[in-house]
């Protein structure tokens, strides 16, 4: 059998092949699905198993074989490759590492996606693509710590990138620090990590193409609640271990954006994911696949609950930071991006002034109230925290932390789902009360 007819029966939504084994068909729905993430997500190709099993089948090889000896000259010159179903190699492209590519591509909106082994895997081997030594890059002040050693002070020692940090809602001040013919990419999170400031994407984006500079947003805290590539990001990149996976099981990350970009990321002789090898495994992304379709509803309940914890801790009197109350800076700037329905995140913060007043609470906590776990990362389906000066963010300096807002008394949240609300509200307030008694406490005692 010749191999360009190698593989006739694929099997997709109406029996049609996709272009680009990539793609998402996003872009040819109608707005109302491409404005919701679980609609377009839903109306993405669907890929069935080997044998028509209603899950796709795990492609779990390392190499590819073919059927004419003059195909493998062909794939390495580029003239057959996935998007006719031809693999050569699991580093360059697995079939079930790109239906997860395709379903990420469907939630961001974007024409194309790649999934790698980590988020920071996605992060360095995107700046490294579209940077090159000796590049520039403006970037939010307040980041998480990984991404700002890596920008602060690994790819200036490496490779000469240098970054110019800033403060991301002063738009003028962004413009400004961007350096004609040199600056190559602006970089933001869409909430940042982890004061909970909100990115003005829109603004941002005008004032990127305005100076001709890409734009790429780590959409990390809110996947399904913001979509950063309808409003006029160039590329947007996701720790794929936090909400997307929500197990606390797994490491992974995506990099969402044109099919321009995978394929120069891609090429044999130039491209960073080829050459780096962040590869995601072909069964970690089965299992995230099967996790997508119920990211919504995750979301959606996170998002409610740390509302309404927040909404109850204020009124105790509780310094408690989080973009859905209205007194939050950039409650108007969320309101106005987010995709109606999914709330304003999962993410919320507690300023407990001190670190130890901050490591206390985490102990009631967890400890004596059974709240939630001290543990970093996020988008679990239990409550996570952690204080997040002397750990995720401990890279940044203490005039770095200063100038990005982060109080040495900040205990970062990510607000699980399990249990009631009811019964979760009764452990926080005991924990607040259970503090505030103490704080009496030691007052009395300083005073005496």
């Amino acid at each position: 059998m010749a191999d360009t007819a190698k593989n006739p029966k694929k099997r997709c939504n109406g029996g049609v092949a996709e272009d680009d084994a990539y793609k998402s068909k996003s872009s040819k729905m109608t707005k109302q699905a491409a404005a919701d993430p679980a609609q377009a997500l839903a109306s993405a190709r669907h890929e069935f198993g080997e044998h028509g099993g209603v899950n796709m089948s795990i492609e779990a090889s390392a190499t590819f074989t073919v059927m004419e000896a003059d195909t493998m000259r062909k794939m390495f010159s580029g003239e057959l490759g996935p998007d006719r179903d031809f693999f050569v190699y699991s580093r360059h492209f697995n079939p079930t590492v790109l239906n997860l590519a395709r379903q990420m591509a469907a939630i961001e909106g974007t024409e194309a996606a790649y999934c790698t082994a980590s988020g920071m895997s996605a992060i360095s081997s995107l700046l490294l693509q579209v940077c090159g030594a000796g590049g520039h890059i403006v970037a939010s002040r307040c980041l998480y710590g990984g991404t700002h050693a890596l920008m602060a002070h690994f790819l200036p020692r490496a490779c000469g990138i240098t970054t110019t940090f800033v403060d991301a809602g002063d738009l003028e001040g962004v413009r400004e620090a961007i350096r004609d013919g040199q600056t190559k990419m602006l970089y933001v999170e869409t909430m940042s990590n982890p004061t909970l400031a909100v990115a003005d994407i829109p603004g941002l984006s005008r004032v990127a193409k305005e100076k001709g500079v890409m734009l790429v947003v780590d959409n990390t805290f809110t996947p399904m609640v913001v979509s950063p590539a309808r409003l006029g990001a160039d590329v947007v990149v996701h720790s794929v271990s936090k909400f997307i996976s929500g197990g606390a099981d797994i490491i992974a990350g995506a990099i969402c954006g044109p099919a321009s970009l995978v394929n120069s990321m891609m090429d044999l002789q130039h491209g960073a994911l080829m050459l780096l090898g962040p590869t995601m495994n072909a069964k970690v992304a089965f299992e995230l696949s099967e996790r997508l379709p119920h990211l919504s509803l995750r979301m959606k309940e996170h998002s409610a609950r740390a509302l309404a914890y927040a909404t109850r801790m204020k009124k105790m009197g509780v310094k408690v930071i989080y973009p859905g109350l209205e007194d939050h800076p950039n409650h108007a700037i969320l309101s106005s991006i987010a995709n109606p329905g999914y709330g304003f995140g999962g993410m919320m913060c507690v300023d407990m002034g001190t670190e130890e007043r901050a490591n206390r609470l985490m102990h009631h906590l967890q400890n004596t109230t059974q709240f939630g776990l001290m543990a970093v990362s996020l988008g679990y389906y239990e409550t996570l925290m952690s204080c997040s000066g002397s750990s995720t963010s401990s890279e940044l300096s203490a005039r770095e932390k200063e100038l990005a807002g982060i109080s040495p008394g900040l205990v970062r949240m990510s607000v699980g789902y399990s249990g009631t609300v009811e019964q979760r509200w009764s452990q926080l307030e005991k924990a607040l009360l259970r503090m505030q008694d103490e704080l009496v406490l030691n007052n009395n005692n300083n005073n005496s």
